[in-house]
């Protein structure tokens, strides 16, 4: 029997052919789609099916490859010519929730936002904040470390996962990290296959680290610059104060002018930039009063609200920025990160970028922890000559400043060809060689983050 056939036998109505689902499966939100048509998607429903997915694949070495929700940014679940994807949007189970443990087991398919709703009714939450969390799936956060709004203070999802359980290439199933707070046995695999893109194995359950509701305010402090680079001075004037907002989010002119005329705002003054911080907790009130001290020292024209429910509103702004750059036109969103005190500097790399090409390039940034997210938009579905240009001088400006390629989109297929650049030639190879060890025979992601002209 060829590939399909024995999916078909070991799966039955799990394996979907459709060519629409087929056709989307090629593709996400980076706008990039994988060249051909995928062989079959194989909607998992639980490890015995993915066990069995893998086993087939390693028996007929075809491609595989893992797919949550497609709410990725860097091509790096799009299934292409002759490859199995398989999905993990049905598997969407909470195991368990242990408040005296303050952790969760839970299965990869579960969107971010409802496991947060459901943990909420038992005082708890689980801290990674991607803007994509509406959307976006839990095995979606730890395939691409994904961080959000809120890591400066709660961290990455590097730092809420306790441990995994991970399917490898020839279908056998480990039990990866541990339940208790501390744990140093043996090499930290955990921590690896994070951010690891679906090349390592297919996590089927997560053991992850919660957090108790943050009791006391919400604040929210506003101010408006006459420019960007304003605002990113008087944010890592904060940062260096040492005070540790929960939320702290840089909006350029562009990306403001953008946002407010998708959600009918008054259009911003020219050129103008606005940095949006909450703070929480006990202490949320005094910290406010005081980042806003610094902010008007920065020049910054501040408000302070006490109301967490305006404060939620004014965050929608920062929110709207991906539906109001879809509005301008085909957007590639981009990730870099540079250390905060950077910021600036990098604020200045992009204005000379968008001078030398003739590019408007409307920038958001997570500034508590110097993430920056660059748009490029363009007409049609293929990126222009020109942007991959500006790009590639971008990219390099971050690594200069002591930055990196990603913060928390991931390498996938967009940025693999820039990865040896950051990392050199010999950590490039090192990692090659690890992927190796997990998948001997490259059927895991293949063509994703270590491509083979790289």
């Amino acid at each position: 029997m060829n590939t399909l056939d024995l999916l078909r036998s070991a799966l039955g109505v799990l394996v979907d052919t459709d060519p629409s689902a087929l056709e989307s499966a090629r593709a996400d939100q980076s706008g990039h789609a994988a060249l051909g048509t995928p062989l079959a998607i194989v909607h998992a429903e639980s490890v015995a099916d993915v066990q069995a997915v893998m086993r087939i694949a390693t028996e007929t070495r075809t491609p595989v490859v893992v797919r949550g929700a497609g709410t990725g940014l860097a091509g790096a679940a799009n299934g292409g010519a002759g490859e199995i994807v398989l999905s993990m949007a049905r598997m969407v189970a909470v195991h368990e929730i242990r408040a005296d443990d303050l952790l969760a087991v839970v299965e990869p398919g579960i969107i971010n936002a409802d496991l947060n709703a459901i943990l909420a009714e038992h005082g708890l939450w689980w801290a990674p904040d991607p803007a994509s969390r509406a959307i976006s799936t839990v095995g979606g956060n730890i395939a691409t470390g994904a961080g959000g709004l809120l890591c400066a203070k709660y961290g990455v999802v590097r730092d809420a996962v306790l441990g995994l359980d991970l399917v490898l290439s020839d279908g056998r199933l480990l039990h990866l990290g541990h339940r208790s707070v501390k744990g140093v046995t043996g090499l930290d695999l955990t921590s690896l296959v994070i951010g690891s893109e679906g090349t390592l194995g297919v996590v089927v359950s997560a053991t992850l680290k919660l957090r108790r509701m943050v009791e006391g305010h919400t604040c929210t402090v506003t101010a408006t610059f006459p420019d960007v680079r304003s605002a990113a001075a008087a944010s890592a004037a904060v940062t260096a104060s040492g005070t540790q907002p929960a939320i702290m989010e840089l909006m350029d002119a562009a990306s403001l002018a953008a946002v407010s005329a998708l959600l009918a705002l008054p259009a911003p003054s020219a050129g103008s930039a606005q940095l949006t911080i909450q703070t929480d907790g006990p202490a949320a009130v005094t910290e406010a009063a005081s980042i806003a001290d610094i902010l008007t020292a920065h020049g910054g024209a501040t408000q302070v609200s006490h109301d967490r429910e305006e404060g939620e509103r004014l965050l929608a702004i920062r929110r709207s920025m991906h539906p109001a750059m879809a509005a301008l036109g085909t957007t590639l969103i981009e990730d870099v990160s540079v250390p905060r005190s950077a910021m600036p500097a990098m604020f200045d790399e992009i204005a000379r970028i968008e001078k030398k090409f003739s590019l408007t390039i409307p920038t958001v940034a997570h500034a508590g922890d110097g993430n920056l997210h660059p748009n490029f938009i363009f007409e049609g579905p293929e990126t222009p000559a020109v942007v991959w240009e500006a790009a590639d001088e971008l990219f390099r400006a971050a690594i200069a400043l002591g930055g990196t390629l990603t913060g928390e989109h991931g390498i996938g297929t967009l940025k693999s060809r820039w990865l040896a650049d950051e990392i050199g030639e010999d950590q490039w190879e090192l990692q090659r060689q690890i992927a190796r060890v997990f998948d001997p025979l490259g059927i895991l992601n293949p063509g994703k983050v270590f491509a083979s002209d790289a």
